[in-house]
């Protein structure tokens, strides 16, 4: 089903202005008629008091970035897209299955602001019905709950995203899916699960995540754009059929499940503490080269092999001790 516009009914003000003159003209009749004593015209000015008040049911107020769906007897007509004063077919009806549906995104139903309406009359609850029963168009975004997933190497983690979307064909989010907004959310999730259990929350060896068969360094943390863009052209690809746009897609929380985390940051802390004494190692050794071969240029001392070994082992536990070295000077002979 494709959407059908209805931009050429913005004839609402014309309508408002004779329905009101017919009613000005019955009242006047009702009056005239009466005092001449003729019933049938009377009667017929009465039956418009009557019923005059359903044209005005055929009066729509669209705002900017607003839709209204209609439908005749169960029959789809067409959309008001463009923001305008309408008059249409008063029998028609507006719909929208997610008018009260309420996620944790923007653009929602107002949180019970409407029941304060419900003492009023009927005409001003049809009113605020019309009012629910508006599609936004705007951009919106949908903040999905955070999610536990095991990524690819079976890790729980925790993640959320945050997806900016709108409407861009309303017959199709409203006749080809229950719900589009809950349709959304449950996409959301699925395509969610899908991407994140291709990456490693860290760069890890042997893991492919382009799907080319060669291992490369993709991971949740390190490649957060490209993981965003994939989330997003997968949702993109399950709401097309809702007459959804999926504008963009980002990740607004990552961390390690709980039951993990601990374990997952000691793995964290020794591997820097692995790489840092390796740092610390690589410097020392080239720093005890650098002296034996200065010494050596220099002839400063001749040193056999056993004194070079024993000053390559005092000069490596100097560099790489944890805490400052307390040295001892030899007032003696140096054999």
């Amino acid at each position: 089903m494709k959407e059908k516009a209805l931009n050429h009914r913005k004839n609402g003000m014309l309508a408002l202005v004779v329905i009101l003159a017919l009613y000005a003209a019955a009242i006047a009749g009702c009056i005239y008629f009466a005092r001449k004593g003729s019933f049938v015209p009377m009667a017929v000015c009465i039956v418009w008091l009557a019923v005059g008040w359903i044209p005005l049911c055929g009066l729509k107020i669209v705002k900017p970035q607003e839709a209204l769906v209609l439908t005749l007897f169960g029959k789809y007509i067409g959309t008001l897209r463009k923001e305008g004063f309408y008059f249409v077919n008063p029998f028609c009806s507006a719909v929208n299955p997610a008018a009260k549906t309420k996620l944790n995104q923007s653009g929602d139903v107002d949180g019970g602001a409407n029941k304060a309406f419900a003492i009023l009359g009927g005409g001003q609850n049809a009113s605020m019905e019309m009012t629910n029963k508006k599609i936004s168009l705007k951009v919106m975004t949908l903040n999905n709950n955070r999610q536990k997933i095991n990524d690819c190497l079976g890790n729980p983690v925790e993640i959320g995203i945050a997806v900016m979307w709108r409407v861009t064909d309303t017959a199709k989010a409203v006749f080809n899916v229950d719900n589009y907004k809950e349709y959304l959310s449950l996409q959301c999730d699925s395509a969610l699960r899908n991407i994140v259990r291709i990456y490693p929350y860290d760069v890890a060896p042997n893991v492919d995540t382009t799907g080319d068969g060669m291992a490369d360094e993709g991971s949740l943390r390190g490649s957060s754009e490209i993981v965003a863009a994939r989330i997003r052209d997968e949702i993109q690809k399950r709401v097309t059929d809702a007459g959804l746009e999926i504008i963009e897609a980002r990740i607004t929380y990552l961390a390690y499940a709980p039951e993990i985390a601990a374990v997952m940051l000691q793995r964290q802390q020794a591997s820097a503490i692995i790489d840092a004494r390796k740092m610390i190692v690589d410097g020392a050794v080239g720093m005890v080269e650098m002296a034996l071969e200065r010494l050596n240029e220099n002839q400063v001392v001749e040193l056999d092999e056993e004194r070079k070994a024993a000053m390559v082992s005092n000069l490596l536990v100097v560099l790489c001790g944890n805490h400052d070295t307390q040295p001892i000077v030899n007032t003696g002979s140096l054999y």
